[in-house]
Formats: C-alpha cells, structure tokens, sequence
C-alpha cells in the first residue's frame, strides 16, 4: 500500500492511500456533497487549482465512460476520496476512478476519513492542504493564479445550428452548458475570455452566454468594462463565475463564504413564484445582496439555507444570470427554463426562434 497524507495548512492530519499520479499536490481544498457524478465534478474546470473531498463515501462504483466529461482535461489539483471502487460495475464503463486520475497525471488519496475532514473544513472554512507520502510541513505556498488563463480556449470553435447564434465566452465552461444550447437548436461559438469587444462584435452574435469558470471572479476586474459593453449590447445570460462578473461589471461587490456550495442539492427559491428548485451548484464565492443596485437589478432566487442571492434580471435590458447550474439537471429538469427563458430574450430583441421556445 502507498502511505500518503493530506496535511492542512492548520495542522491537522488525515492519513490514507496514495493513488492517481502519486505525485505530491497543493491546492485549496473543498468539499462536494454529491453522491453521483464524480466524473462530472472531477472534469469540471471550475475546480482548478482546488483539492476535491468527495463526502458521499464510495466513489467510482459505475466507473467512467467516454461521454460524461465536462472538459478534455482534469484542472482539480487532487481529490480525496473515503472508499475508491477498483471494480465499477455499468455497461457504459471503460475504467475506474483511479485510473482516470493516473492518466490525467492527478494526484488523489483514499481511505481518508472524509466525515471528518468535511467537518474540520466547515469549521475553518476553505483551507490550503498537502498531498504527500510522509508527514512534513507544508511547502510555502504560491500565489494565487488566474486559474481562468488557465483552463479558459486558446482558439475559438464554432458548433453548427439552425436556431440562434450564442457567443460562449469560455471562463472554464462546462461541456454540459454547450450540449444544453445545442439540443435548443443553438449555433453556438466558443470564445476565448480574452477576445476583444471589437472582435466578438464582428461575430454578431444573437446572445451571449458568460460561462462558470474557477477562482476569485475579483482576480477578472480588468474584464469588467467590457463584460459590461457586450451586456449592454447583446441578451446576455451569466452562470456561476460568469454571474458574478455580471454584477460585479454593474457595481456590485463579491466576498467568499466560509466553505463554499458544491453539491447537488441546494434548495433555491424563485422570489417570483414562490418555488423552490433543487440545483447544482459549485462556487466559493457570493455576490453581496447589500451591494446590489435595486434600480438596476431584481433579484430572481435566492439560497433558502444561507439567503445569498442566486439569481438577478436586469430592470431594462435582457440580462440574466444564476448563481447555481442549469444545465447539471439535479431535478434532473428542474431549472432548464432559465435557458428557455434566455432564449426568449433573445427572440423578443432579434426574432430569431429556436428549438426550445417553438
């Protein structure tokens, strides 16, 4: 057995077996409440530079599949596991768990006692850790990237519809967020978050969709102008990071909670109707209510376990943005309107129908 340890950077200790890569990783480490998707959660760009604690305790019993990757590449720094399943058992699968990290050169560690780690995180919150085969101090740590540069396209990618054209500017999106506007009958071109504003106009897009991606949306201030110029220009819908950008680029403020939402179940109420959705969610950080110009913005939804916001609309323009992920499905269609509801903006300013508002 590979001896290895997670230290976090407050000393505590949480032994285990060292699999994936084996090499020794640093990252912000948090938690996931999910019970299901691990594939998913793993290939999600927007866990760049973090180590991912799975609470649900066996991960890797359906084993991986060639088609429920959000991104070519794992971005995560590590991931810690409780159990680690070496013999998936689903018709679909064509390796295991750690397998995929070996390939992907990620570091991973099982046997951990994650009920207890998932607690010491909530008590200190989000904590920098340490996956090393021996029990040693912790490295002094970098600082902190711009993980969007990171993960975000080099070159832009056009995929084909007959519906409207959707720029996607790419901050670590999800491939599940390009599938959603494909299956509408979307043309949908994939952006770098670097492009000029001269440069996406000249695509005359129908709408644009700001992508989630990793990080501290602040460490992305000198996007903000224009983040702002094409919202104010094209129907625009913000997700996750790209929600946060949004309000940030209006004037608005952010800050970090304490450990975060990722999960699977997060209950989100629509301030409108009263309902209430079951939503994926995965972020650090929350766009401050107090902040929030009310002459600009309602807010849409909110958290119903912690009351941040979740959602905003603008008073005059089309613009739309949600905090949690439309596209994850948890319900498993729960909140697929606010893509139905972001295409009928766009139908509204430039008539162009598409698929799923027909």
């Amino acid at each position: 057995m590979d001896k290895g340890y997670l230290i976090l950077e407050t000393g505590e200790v949480f032994p285990g077996k060292l699999i994936g890569s084996k090499e020794e990783t640093i990252g912000e480490v948090v938690f996931n409440t999910s019970m299901t998707g691990y594939q998913e959660i793993m290939s999600d760009p927007s866990y760049a530079g973090q180590i991912i604690v799975f609470c649900y305790p066996l991960i890797g019993n359906y084993g991986i599949n060639p088609n429920d990757y959000e991104a070519d590449n794992i971005y995560a720094k590590g991931v810690v596991m409780g159990e680690s399943c070496d013999l998936p058992n689903h018709y679909a699968s064509v390796g295991d768990a750690p397998e995929l990290l070996e390939q992907m050169g990620v570091s991973g560690i099982c046997n951990v006692d994650t009920r207890e780690l998932v607690k010491t995180i909530r008590n200190h919150g989000s904590v920098k850790g340490f996956i090393t085969n021996s029990v040693k101090d912790i490295p002094t740590l970098e600082v902190e990237e711009n993980w969007v540069d990171f993960v975000s396209i080099k070159v832009q990618k056009t995929y084909p519809g007959i519906g409207a054209h959707i720029a996607l500017i790419d901050y670590g999106y999800k491939k599940s967020i390009l599938d959603a506007l494909l299956f509408a009958g979307c043309r949908v071109t994939v952006l770098p978050y670097s492009i000029s504003y001269e440069k996406l106009q000249s695509l005359n897009p129908d709408g644009v969709l700001m992508s989630n991606g990793p990080g501290n949306p602040e460490t992305l201030t000198d996007q903000l102008p224009k983040i702002k110029k094409i919202a104010e220009a094209f129907p625009t819908l913000g997700i996750c990071l790209g929600h946060q950008l949004l309000a940030l680029s209006f004037g608005a403020k952010t800050s970090k909670l304490l450990f975060g939402h990722r999960g699977g179940n997060h209950p989100v109420k629509d301030i409108t109707t009263g309902k209430v959705y079951i939503t994926s969610q995965n972020h650090s950080y929350d766009v401050n209510e107090d902040s929030i110009d009310k002459e600009i913005f309602s807010i849409t939804y909110k958290n119903i376990n912690d009351g941040t916001v979740e959602g905003l609309q603008h008073k005059k323009l089309p613009i739309l943005s949600v905090q949690f992920h439309p596209e994850a499905h948890p319900g498993p269609q729960d909140t697929n309107h606010v893509f139905t509801q972001f295409l009928k903006l766009i139908n509204e300013k430039t008539g162009v129908m598409t698929y799923a508002i027909q």
